[in-house]
């Protein structure tokens, strides 16, 4: 049974402040996005992820985003396609050459936030994102987040060429359609370990969530998300790596 790659937002410091448990989090997870300096993070701290994820024999993706510092990147932008298209490449470029002074290079792409939820909803945004990739290196996949219906995305990757992954959350509600549940709703984010170990187990078999309405949902699912910015998240990481080598030897 071929398991989903485990992902993890890092890199996320910036200066004298720091965010995530990055040291803790990178031994368990197959693939690190790194902030590129956009949403957050500074030449210094991406270089020292990139490091961190080389040392453990982790993937490196770049995890660009609106230029938007303040906001965490969190706030969606007036930007057009072709706008969207060089940052993001400006972003890839970036973290490019850190990998390469650290002897890896850029694995895959994970726009993030805004960005990320934008262009889900808007295929020129998307387009635009796909460019972006297919500019800097074709054979990279994008990651880019699972629905009920991912048909679309899939025959716009097909005609561009590009190869994705769908990636699904382990920690998050589902609405019907396979749309995150918005953080201001209760419920929309799992804290129990119980429940964020059993909803990835269940994304992994391919095997149907239940949504906030009460329905069944399937997800494609090629990576998984996880956290790890507390002690809780990262015990929930290593618990949900320990069901997946479970998983494997069954």
């Amino acid at each position: 049974m071929v398991m989903p790659l485990l992902n993890c937002d890092m890199g996320e410091s910036f200066g004298n402040w720091t965010l995530g448990m990055d040291e803790d989090v990178m031994p368990f997870v197959d693939c690190a996005n790194v902030a590129c300096g956009f949403h957050a993070s500074d030449p210094h701290v991406m270089r020292h992820t990139v490091a961190l994820a080389a040392r453990y024999g982790v993937r490196v993706g770049a995890h660009p985003a609106y230029p938007d510092l303040m906001g965490f990147g969190r706030r969606s932008m007036a930007c057009t396609p072709a706008e969207v298209e060089d940052m993001v490449l400006y972003q890839i470029g970036a973290l490019a050459g850190l990998c390469r002074a650290e002897g890896t290079a850029i694995q895959y792409v994970k726009p993030h936030g805004a960005l990320y939820n934008d262009m889900a909803r808007d295929p020129a945004l998307l387009e635009g994102v796909m460019r972006a990739v297919l500019a800097y290196d074709p054979s990279l996949p994008l990651m880019v987040m699972a629905t009920a219906d991912p048909q679309p995305i899939r025959t716009l990757a097909a005609e561009m060429g590009l190869s994705i992954w769908f990636e699904t959350f382990a920690d998050r509600a589902y609405d019907a359609q396979g749309h995150l549940v918005s953080r201001r709703l209760p419920n929309a984010v799992h804290h129990d370990e119980a429940t964020i170990v059993a909803q990835a187990v269940a994304l992994a078999r391919g095997e149907a969530l239940t949504a906030s309405d009460g329905s069944a949902l399937k997800l494609p699912c090629d990576t998984i998300c996880v956290h790890g910015d507390n002690p809780e998240s990262v015990a929930a990481v290593r618990a949900i790596r320990e069901a997946f080598h479970g998983l494997v030897k069954a």
